[in-house]
């Protein structure tokens, strides 16, 4: 086992997320290197010492690029906003520091271009953090889908739907504000990437992107919202395949509506975070009368299960997933060699949603750029 030295920025919910399991993958996957908490940063000393205190760095600062230039941070845990993603990457890849960022790359396309062509450049490590599809169910359904096991796909239906502002008397925050704070800077980035992950690229695309409450309260009265609440994708993937996509930030009664269901030639998979640990598995075989989709479980014999329990149908939850990914990304480190999804990947995702605002603005189909 080798230590090394973790930088974060940001002790927010992410913050707090990252923190919790860097210190717990070396003991959860036996990695071979072990994380070892050595600097946070925050937007004040106050907080940056709350959350050292907290999480159990070594230290905490309000400056960031001390953080990145520190020696003794050896790697580059980004957890802040999307605005500044940009900033720390190319910093950390100038530093010769490998870096994980959060979702989405960067607050703009550009911003995910710049921050792919500094991490290429570098010959670094480098991660997006996508968690959602590393749950041993979405792992378990990329086997399955690899493997033929409902023949040739023909169909794809996916969907990311939360309530958090379906009440319009909710107050305006940052969130509706700006066009990276809106749903599909916000909640779009995972839908987008797990089907590219299950279905491959998107050839081209049509969208309606769409505000539902133009207006939110304020402090001193009424406040315009100036970013969209939900957007609809109708999709031509590269294989042919037709797809659908739902985003929504104002979709009542929905919590972690992060759910997708494929059609092929032999069968179909169905499945929703909301029940995270199970796949819906329907088979084109057998008599008529007894088909039907069978519920599976995750337990041991599905990707990163194990590691967790020994026990099938006890469930993985949220914070094991930003487990994997700590372990993914100390892999590619003490490999030195990519594990997805790379900055690269998240770049496709940035391209999609770009695409999708000039196909919501002209109502044209639009070709994606690969």
């Amino acid at each position: 086992m080798t230590n090394i030295g973790i930088g974060l920025v940001g002790g927010g919910y992410m913050g707090k997320a990252h923190a919790v399991a860097l210190s717990a993958v070396g003991a959860v996957f036996d990695t071979t290197l072990r994380p070892r908490l050595e600097v946070i940063a925050a937007t004040s000393a106050d907080s940056a010492e709350r959350y050292r205190s907290a999480y159990g760095f070594a230290r905490g600062t309000d400056d960031w690029r001390g953080l990145v230039a520190d020696p003794k941070v050896e790697a580059v845990v980004i957890a802040s906003p999307q605005s500044t993603h940009r900033a720390i990457a190319e910093a950390a890849f100038a530093a010769g520091k490998p870096v994980f960022c959060e979702k989405p790359l960067g607050a703009s396309l550009a911003d995910a271009e710049a921050m792919v062509a500094a991490a290429e450049a570098s010959g670094l490590p480098n991660m997006i953090g996508f968690n959602y599809v590393r749950s041993p169910a979405t792992q378990f359904v990329r086997q399955l889908l690899a493997q033929g096991a409902v023949g040739e796909l023909t169909w794809f239906r996916g969907e990311h739907t939360e309530d958090f502002l379906a009440d319009p008397m909710l107050p305006a925050t940052w969130r509706t504000s700006g066009r990276a704070n809106g749903c599909m800077g916000d909640l779009a980035p995972h839908p987008i990437n797990c089907m590219l992950a299950l279905m491959g690229p998107v050839a081209e695309l049509s969208a309606r992107i769409e505000t539902v409450h133009a207006a939110r309260p304020g402090p001193d009265g009424s406040v315009a919202v100036d970013n969209d609440d939900h957007a609809q994708l109708m999709l031509r993937f590269a294989s042919g395949v037709m797809g659908h996509l739902y985003i929504s930030r104002v979709a009542t009664g929905r919590k972690m509506g992060y759910a997708y269901e494929i059609h092929g030639t032999k069968g179909s998979i169905r499945f929703d975070q909301e029940d995270q640990n199970a796949v819906h598995l329907y088979r084109a075989e057998g008599p008529e009368a007894t088909r039907g989709f069978t519920r599976i479980l995750t337990g041991p014999q599905h990707p990163d299960y194990l590691a967790f329990c020994q026990g099938p149908g006890h469930g993985t939850g949220y914070q094991d997933q930003i487990i994997i990914e700590a372990k993914d990304f100390l892999t590619a480190i003490a490999t030195g060699k990519p594990v997805w999804p790379t900055f690269r990947d998240g770049l496709a995702v940035s391209r999609i949603i770009d695409t999708a605002f000039k196909a919501s603005d002209d109502g044209r189909w639009h070709a994606v750029p690969q």
